[in-house]
């Protein structure tokens, strides 16, 4: 933790979802974690979401603040959709206001996934620069999440570009993954469709707003951008990761920062988290074996400490490299006494795979196909390892965690894994994973052998546990880092006024 600033900012963070409030991925978590870490470092911040029907007024004891909201929708016929503005609090203290509309937000059953999300999110990308104007929280930054927020900062420097208020406020664009730009197949886009970023937004009941590409704007229109990790900012100005937007991000390459995700220690800790089986910390690692037979009675496999336990947690995507990992289990597991569990919903066949593991190895492979929010801690006390061979990983913040409570990272060389994962020397004793490059079978297979011989060592083990243990990628560093950014993009408006 770091001392408050004398000059501290006001921040407002924007985004389509906050945890606790709403938290469908991991950008929910972000956005609550770094909004605390910025106001306990002596900034003045607030997050501004969409009040979906979901959200409970009585359990957040959320207070109206203002009603009558006009935002402007750039359509002759029906020129104002009409919103309200309700407040509450974050547990840590931080302001929340939420945007309330009944037909885009407080009668959808979901976040997101609707055909007229477009809408929706310039409708928040709008409605918060119209709530600015109200003169209730003025800020001196403007921090936009992902594509959904993009149109933040093209209607900031084009629509409000003279506002006495709002021309005054830097904003800065965090991309949390490339490949999601919009309502459309990016990849694939007609001239006709096409978007250069640099025309008018569309009327919100405009077809055009579907093919407009808000991650595009988002990133030409704002004063800084930053990706959620450092290696991730450079792989993304090449074609390989860079999603069709390569080249315009080499071009900007000058106002694009990789600043790393953390977690939340407090929240994230073995010693006196309840949701698991028996709480421990680096000293007491010993006691740990507890949580990994806990683990493997929860999913029906042999209580046996011998074998090497291997994890996974997370959205089942190709992203994720999941269908190599699956790939690879078939060989590793007839082979070696090593076990298998996995927890997270998503793509159909890779569900599939899963069951064919689990129907092929019913003694090794333990199996939870869906989301869940209490189960993930438990793997990260109870496995050995857990494995994440992605094709491409902007942070992740998974293998974070899952080293906080000494379960050893095995991941591809890529992305935020690749930041925050050091490859385990065991002549030097340094390291606190086993590190991959190349996206194949025999590199991960490798690997997980490999971790495999290091277990049947148990000082050495017990060494590469304590390693990852203390890795420290706590919220407060990444504040810093973006208290710098927020300080660039705030000189760079200042040069322009």
């Amino acid at each position: 933790m770091f001392a408050p600033k004398k000059t501290a900012m006001k921040i407002l963070m924007v985004a389509t979802e906050a945890s606790p409030f709403v938290s469908v991925g991991g950008a929910a978590q972000v956005v609550n974690h770094l909004s605390k870490a910025l106001e306990l470092s002596g900034n003045e911040v607030a997050v501004f979401i969409p009040k979906f029907g979901f959200i409970s007024e009585e359990k957040y004891q959320l207070t109206a603040l203002y009603e009558g909201l006009k935002v402007p929708t750039g359509d002759e016929q029906n020129p104002y959709l009409m919103c309200n503005i309700k407040t509450a609090e974050f547990p840590s203290k931080v302001k929340a206001y939420f945007l309330e509309n009944q037909e885009y937000y407080e009668k959808r059953a979901n976040v997101y996934g609707y055909s007229d999300d477009p809408t929706r999110w310039a409708l928040l990308s709008r409605g918060v620069l119209e709530f600015i104007r109200l003169k209730i929280f003025i800020p001196d930054i403007i921090h936009c999440n992902d594509w959904h927020t993009g149109l933040v900062c093209n209607y900031l420097k084009s629509d409000y570009a003279n506002d006495p208020v709002l021309s005054k406020i830097a904003a800065i664009y965090t991309i949390h993954n490339l490949a999601f730009q919009g309502m459309f197949d990016h990849k694939h886009v007609s001239e006709l469709d096409y978007d250069d970023g640099k025309s008018l937004v569309a009327p919100f009941f405009d077809n055009r707003l579907k093919t407009q590409n808000f991650m595009k704007r988002g990133i030409l229109y704002s004063d800084v951008v930053s990706t959620v990790s450092k290696s991730y900012s450079k792989e993304i100005l090449t074609p390989e990761f860079g999603e069709g937007l390569d080249k315009l991000l080499l071009e900007l390459k000058g106002k694009i920062f990789g600043i790393v995700n953390g977690i939340d220690y407090e929240e994230m800790n073995p010693a006196t988290d309840s949701l698991i089986e028996k709480n421990y910390d680096i000293n007491s690692i010993g006691t740990r074996e507890v949580n990994k037979k806990a683990l493997q009675k929860e999913f029906d496999l042999p209580e046996d400490s011998k074998a090497l336990l291997l994890g996974f947690v997370g959205r089942l995507d190709n992203m994720k490299g999941v269908d190599l990992l699956l790939n690879t289990m078939e060989y590793v597991l007839r082979d070696y006494p090593i076990q298998f569990v996995q927890i997270g919903g998503g793509d159909g066949g890779l569900v599939e795979m899963l069951h064919q593991l689990k129907n092929k190895y019913p003694k090794s492979v333990g199996i939870h196909p869906y989301p869940n929010f209490t189960l993930p801690r438990l793997v990260f006390a109870g496995a050995d390892c857990v494995v994440y061979p992605s094709r491409f990983e902007p942070c992740g913040i998974v293998q974070i965690e899952a080293m906080r409570y000494g379960a050893v990272p095995i991941v591809r060389k890529v992305g935020g894994l690749s930041d925050t994962v050091v490859d385990f020397d065991s002549g030097t004793l340094e390291g606190t994973g086993f590190v991959f490059s190349h996206f194949d079978e025999y590199a991960l297979y490798g690997q997980i052998v490999r971790a495999y011989e290091n277990y049947r060592n148990k000082p050495l083990w017990l060494k590469l546990q304590k390693n990852a243990m203390k890795a420290d990628f706590s919220w407060f560093y990444s504040a810093r880092e973006y208290v710098k950014l927020y300080e660039k993009a705030k000189s760079i408006v200042g040069k322009q006024l």
